[in-house]
């Protein structure tokens, strides 16, 4: 009975059609999350016999099928932005009209990740984390992405101009520099403690041809923002770490008006600064913040 379900489901997944229409990124993440959770996952949980292997090699195939088809589509879409012509509200039409609008999709962890992610990782071409090569301190918090939804609510938000230099605090892998320069043609600038990984940011933005995208490798307390107009913080630090960078930002604040945006508890941090005040509602660790010099 299992083997015929499970058949069932492979070849249903085989057989629709329309999974192989380019535009069906989010009907063929969902077929590929049945094919590897509920199927080849399934599989390897029982006892193996002809028949289950020749179920599990039909899965693997049908799989590899549609990842050929996102494959394709993201090296034409990587294409299209190392030349020029996909970029700004173009990509954010694209965007959506790949994934959907906000209220369609559906997010499948607390964190909030959801099918943009997915979507926004392969058109970077970002791909697996790289092993760290240096010893964090106590007080740096250990990596995570940070969620697509934000990061176009971060651009929305921010109305960055070509004349703005933003900031990355903390970059991890590039996901918000990059996106800041595709969709708003700002200068970005990730400021990342991890070589490895400030290495395959810039890696990707070489690969991109994107010239106004910069990843530096520097302790952030350390680095120099002198030319910075916008600031983001994912909570990348807490404690003396996060305040040493924020007088840092303070003594900055004193030549220029400048602008941060922080998502995650540094916000609760961030909120105690004299010299900030929140922009529009005050800022909850769970949402988007914004804050201004004086």
């Amino acid at each position: 009975m299992i083997t015929d379900e499970i058949q069932a489901t492979i070849q249903a997944i085989a057989h629709n059609a329309a999974l192989y229409a380019e535009s069906q990124f989010v009907n063929r993440a969902e077929a590929l999350d049945e094919l590897e959770f509920h199927v080849i996952d399934r599989l390897a949980g029982l006892a193996q016999t002809a028949d289950l292997l020749r179920l599990k090699q039909a899965a693997e195939c049908v799989k590899r099928d549609l990842e050929s088809l996102d494959g394709a589509l993201f090296q034409r879409l990587r294409s299209a932005i190392r030349t020029g012509d996909c970029s700004g509200t173009d990509l954010m039409r694209l965007i959506d009209r790949y994934v959907g609008q906000p209220s369609d999709r559906r997010q499948s962890a607390e964190i909030g990740y959801d099918i943009l992610d997915q979507f926004i990782n392969g058109l970077l071409g970002i791909q697996m984390l790289p092993d760290e090569t240096q010893a964090p301190e106590p007080e740096m918090v250990s990596y995570q992405q940070t969620p697509a939804r934000i990061i176009l609510e971060l651009i929305a938000q921010a109305d960055l101009t070509p004349n703005d230099v933003f900031y990355d605090v903390g970059s991890g892998l590039g996901h918000v520099p990059l996106l800041v320069n595709l969709l708003s043609a700002a200068t970005a600038i990730g400021v990342e403690y991890e070589p490895a990984y400030c290495a395959a940011a810039r890696a990707c933005a070489a690969d991109l041809n994107l010239a106004r995208v910069a990843f530096i490798h520097a302790d952030a307390r350390t680095a120099d923002y002198a030319d910075g107009t916008v600031f983001f913080f994912y909570t990348p630090f807490r404690g003396s770490i996060l305040q040493a960078v924020l007088e840092k930002l303070r003594a900055e604040s004193r030549r220029r008006k400048i602008r941060i945006f922080t998502y995650g508890p540094c916000t609760l941090h961030v909120a105690r600064q004299s010299w900030l005040k929140s922009v529009g509602q005050a800022g909850h660790s769970n949402t988007l913040a914004e804050w201004s010099s004086f």
